[in-house]
Order: structure tokens, then sequence, then C-alpha cells
């Protein structure tokens, strides 16, 4: 079977990872490949509830689960700023999702759990003060394997969005610090980084690269809720169309500079973003449908709709209804994009986020798992 070398996340994988999880017609796959392949989805605390546990992820096809977020304190050290939905509120039988998470752990030995510091809307002064020198950034390394430790987790994932050239080197020495206090092969270290050239033209890749097991290329937000005007398009398309951003350009420069493939992890959307007015790429709006400009996975196409794909960028949409044009991915395009991250050796595949994908054989995880392990 083509695919990266066995990683240490791996080494005792167990016939749990390939159980047919309910609702999905019968796997051919009766014990472990002998190279696998990282699936991996972030869980956001923001949406833990009684109807979405851990329990409720499809662990039976899930390599990594990425939980989401944990903040960075004034004093520069990694703490659970949502400590209630983190430690305290009962779910899955415990107190807290991370206890939640790590029960996970008896019947799916595989699996390996990492926290997520930052995101989207995290501080970034608080990286950029956490990584402005040594004791900080030892500080900053020293709390999160404490939490690590505290919580029975596997590594953490660092999504810092993102790093000013002016912070470059910080950020290196930041992953460099983390490496040293989460050594390899107990502890995972991973960040998340944008696929667009004009943020990683910034690092020094192949050093990047000696202090993380994954770099999780984010391939999706090319087109969205912003812009003055705002122009519809493919939000997660993995080919060039017309111009905007796209993931095999991404993954070309990454590759290009000496980055180790198998420690590529290609990002993929559960959510699509909307574009009201519109009935096609390249066309201007000044609205957009769902929350937040977005509708989730398990929501789309939309009703009255009919879904399409777009074979040259590989991306799916939808037309008409609530949503206007509606940009995301489905099994289609998953099953092309696991395709090309096995063409091209990267690692795997992530996606955001694990509660926005649907059941049974539409599930997007379910279809990365599959085509990756055909």
């Amino acid at each position: 079977m083509f695919g990266p070398a066995r990683p240490h996340w791996l080494e005792q994988a167990t016939s749990a990872f390939h159980r047919r999880p309910k609702g999905h017609a019968q796997s051919k796959w009766t014990s472990p490949p002998m190279q696998m392949y990282a699936n991996a989805v972030y869980y956001p605390n923001y949406r833990a509830s009684i109807e979405c546990p851990p329990s409720s992820l499809r662990c039976d096809m899930i390599s990594h689960v990425f939980y989401a977020f944990a903040a960075i304190s004034d004093s520069g050290e990694v703490y659970l700023e949502n400590h209630e939905t983190d430690c305290s509120i009962p779910i899955d039988g415990t107190q807290g999702c991370l206890r939640a998470l790590a029960q996970l752990k008896p019947k799916y030995s595989h699996i390996k759990l990492i926290l997520s510091v930052g995101g989207a809307k995290a501080n970034k002064i608080a990286f950029s003060n956490a990584s402005s020198d040594e004791d900080r950034r030892t500080r900053f390394a020293i709390s999160a394997r404490h939490l690590l430790d505290q919580y029975q987790l596997d590594g953490i994932d660092i999504d810092w969005e993102h790093p000013e050239p002016y912070e470059s080197e910080n950020y290196l020495q930041l992953m460099a610090c983390l490496r040293c206090h989460l050594p390899c092969p107990r502890y995972i270290v991973s960040t998340a980084l944008p696929a667009g050239e004009w943020v990683l033209c910034r690092f020094d890749l192949p050093r990047l690269a000696s202090s993380i097991d994954f770099l999780n290329l984010m391939a999706y937000d090319f087109t969205g809720d912003w812009g003055d005007p705002r122009i519809s398009g493919h939000h997660a398309q993995l080919y060039p169309n017309h111009g905007g951003g796209s993931s095999h350009p991404a993954i070309d420069y990454i590759l290009g500079k000496g980055f180790p493939p198998r420690k590529v992890l290609l990002g993929c959307p559960c959510y699509g973003w909307s574009f009201l007015n519109c009935n096609s790429i390249n066309q201007p709006c000044n609205n957009c449908g769902g929350a937040g400009g977005a509708f989730e996975y398990k929501d789309l196409p939309r009703p009255g709709t009919q879904e399409c794909v777009d074979e040259g960028p590989v991306a799916a949409f939808c037309v008409g209804g609530d949503g206007g044009f509606v940009t995301y991915d489905n099994v289609d395009t998953i099953a092309a994009k696991a395709r090309y991250a096995k063409s091209r050796g990267l690692g795997g595949m992530f996606f955001w986020h694990g509660l926005a994908d649907k059941e049974g054989d539409r599930s997007l995880v379910y279809t990365s798992y599959k085509t990756l392990h055909e």
C-alpha cells in the first residue's frame, strides 16, 4: 500500500480502528493496514453538549482529536479558559469534556488526544508575548506539559493565526521549545497554518519540520463573508480556478521547501460559506445566509437545492433556497482530496470540525478514512 512511513502514534493500532461504524456499509478492512494515514478532527469545546459529547465522535475511524481551544494567560501560561466545559460539566458519565475524551482510550487505544491552543478568535498579543524570550517560552511549554499530563492528553497543537513576519523567529523558537519539553514519541507537537504562501513564506519550513509531528494545513476559507465587495467563490478548492487560493499550490510550495510530506495533514471544512443572490463563482454579494455567513455540512445541501461538483477545481456547491450560492466539500470532493493526499505522500487529512459532519455514507470523516485506506 502506498503511504507514509508508519508513524509513532500508531505503533500499536488496534482492530477497534476498523470496526464498522453504525449505519455504514460493511468495511472490507478487518485488520490495521501496515501503513496508516491520519484521519483527524477538531472538537470545539464551545460546541460540547449532551447532544454532541465526545462519545458522539466516530472514534473507530478517527486517529487524532484536537480539542479546541485552550488559551494563554497574561503571564504566558497555557490554561483552560472554558473551565466549566473542559473540567466540570456532567458529560458521558464523568465531569468535563477532557475526562470524557480520556475515557474513550480504553476502547479506542489507537486514538491520540491533542490540546489545541489559540484559534481564529484568540488574542494574538498573548502568543506574541509568550514567545518573545526564552523564559516565557519555557513557561509556556512547562504549563502545556502540566495540562497534558493532568488530563491524559497526548500532545499540543499551536493555532496562532498568524505570526507576523517579525514574529517568525519567535514562533519557530516556541515550537522548538515545545519539542524540547514534549519529546517524541511520548508527545505530539503540531501547528496549524493556512494554505497560503503569503503566510508560509514567513517561516523556515525545514526548521519547523524538525520541531513538529504535523503541520495542519488549513486548506479552506479561500473565500468567505469578508471583502468589499464580497465575491463568491469556492472556499476549499483543491486546484486554482479563476484566481483565489487553493490547496495544490500550497502543497507544492511546502514540499518544494523540503518539508517532509508525511508531516502534512490536508485540512478540510465541515461547513460551507453562503453568498446570497449569487448562482456561481466570481459574483458580487451584499449578504450571506446561515449563521455568521455559513452553514454546517450536516445542513447541506440546502432544502430545495441540488448538490453539484465543479470537477476542475474539485469543489462542491448548491444554489438557491436560503443560502444562494453555498460552497463546501462533499463526499465526492473529499474522496478526491484523499486520493490526492495519498498521491503526494501526505500524512493524511483533518477536519474542522467533527461535530458538523453527517451520519452514514454522507459522512466526510468516513469518506476520508475509507478512501485513504482502500
